[in-house]
């Protein structure tokens, strides 16, 4: 008989940060929440502080009993940007650290294939798959869309890791 987990998923973001929790038990993963942390405008420093502090909340909230974390993709071309989201993944990664729930990373090409088969799956391919696998009706943010599509592939890779007798870790990835 497959055990249940509760899984966060999180999409860091500087401005906006998304959330998914799911509970997964063998082949069959169910929504519990989603959300976003919206952080606005402004100085860098007072809205990373939200990230932390917003996450820790959520993680004392639904005691997940693990987190996913997607990875920051980095764009050549906007060095700027992709070192302001590092900083936003790494106010999430503080947040997780804090409550000592074990974390996995997950590529954004890992997320696409494990959700929509294709690592370069368009967002709307993998939201839409997100409300199927989930069985949701509702309309979805983005942000939370992807954060559940990460929450689901760690259940994924858990599933495969736990069938395969793969030793578990605090580090799934």
């Amino acid at each position: 008989m497959a055990t249940t987990v509760r899984i966060l998923g999180i999409d860091p973001g500087s401005r906006k940060t998304g959330y998914g929790i799911i509970e997964s038990s063998g082949h069959r993963s169910v929504h519990v929440a989603n959300g976003c942390l919206s952080l606005g405008d402004g100085e860098l420093a007072p809205r990373l502080l939200k990230i932390l502090r917003g996450l820790t909340e959520i993680i004392e909230e639904y005691a997940p009993e693990e987190v996913a974390i997607e990875e920051t993709f980095v764009n050549r071309a906007n060095a700027a940007s992709a070192l302001v989201l590092g900083q936003a993944r790494g106010a999430a990664i503080c947040a997780i650290a804090g409550s000592g729930v074990p974390m996995a990373e997950y590529a954004a090409a890992q997320v696409k294939v494990a959700i929509a088969g294709n690592g370069r799956a368009e967002k709307q391919q993998v939201q839409h798959m997100v409300k199927v696998l989930l069985n949701l009706q509702d309309k979805l943010s983005p942000d939370a869309s992807d954060a559940l599509a990460v929450a689901l592939t760690h259940a994924h890779v858990r599933g495969t890791r736990v069938k395969t007798g793969i030793a578990l870790s605090k580090a799934w990835g």
